[in-house]
């Protein structure tokens, strides 16, 4: 299963954020990566799903809605793998597949879904990304492409709250964030399926933003949890 490019080329990424459907990128870390799309980095999303088992719309118009955002977010390329949607399990072929895109696109920062949510499918692409990383990374590996590792991994917040400790000030592209996630309207305009897919999806997540603002002292933050610790230069503190 080879993955499928829906917007953009193929190209080494600096950023790369692995969405278990179409959304959940713009949702979790979709200022992060406007910021660093608008300071010329090259950024890109790959979900591991089409969406096709979402109670609202179809797999063709939610490729469509993230073209859409990929264009507002100014990625460099998105994809998508084609897993199938409700069953994301740490499994061999699938931890290759994804293995497969992360050496195609050679990521330095992979950003993926934490754990701790009520998803399955959510802490599902967590542990699969855990093996494709690993896999991606050995000579041997039965994984088509050069062997790469990226250089960090950062989880980012779904459903269920978390410990973070890497914040990102997105105030500045918080208009362009909500544009983006707006440009999923087959999940944010219609009725409200869950606490996520709901109309109320901006200002559920602006809260969720000012809250890890006010402890990073901005107006808005994103959240992410960095499972290594973090080298830092003290002169730049």
């Amino acid at each position: 299963m080879a993955f499928e490019t829906v917007f953009g080329r193929v190209m080494r990424l600096d950023w790369l954020c692995v969405a278990p459907h179409p959304d959940d990128a713009e949702i979790g870390a979709g200022g992060t990566l406007i910021r660093l799309a608008q300071a010329g980095r090259a950024v890109g999303v790959l979900e591991l799903t089409r969406g096709e088992g979402g109670t609202l719309g179809t797999p063709e118009v939610r490729a469509a809605e993230c073209v859409a955002a990929a264009q507002i977010m100014g990625l460099s390329w998105r994809g998508q793998l084609g897993l199938p949607d409700g069953g994301l399990t740490d499994s061999g072929p699938c931890a290759r597949h994804l293995a497969g895109a992360i050496r195609a696109v050679q990521p330095r920062v992979l950003v993926v879904p934490h754990h701790r949510d009520r998803h399955p499918d959510h802490f599902g692409a967590y542990h699969l990304a855990k093996r494709a990383v690993h896999l991606a990374g050995l000579a041997k590996a039965d994984v088509p492409g050069a062997p790469h590792r990226p250089e960090r991994v950062l989880l980012y917040q779904g459903n269920a709250d978390m410990r973070a400790n890497v914040l990102v000030d997105v105030g500045g592209v918080l208009p362009t964030w909500e544009r983006a996630v707006m440009a999923h309207a087959s999940q944010f305009t219609g009725v409200a399926v869950s606490e996520t897919v709901s109309p109320e999806v901006i200002e559920r997540r602006k809260a969720r933003l000012g809250y890890w603002g006010t402890l990073a002292r901005v107006r808005y933050a994103e959240a992410f949890e960095a499972e290594d610790a973090l080298l830092v230069d003290p002169e730049a503190l």
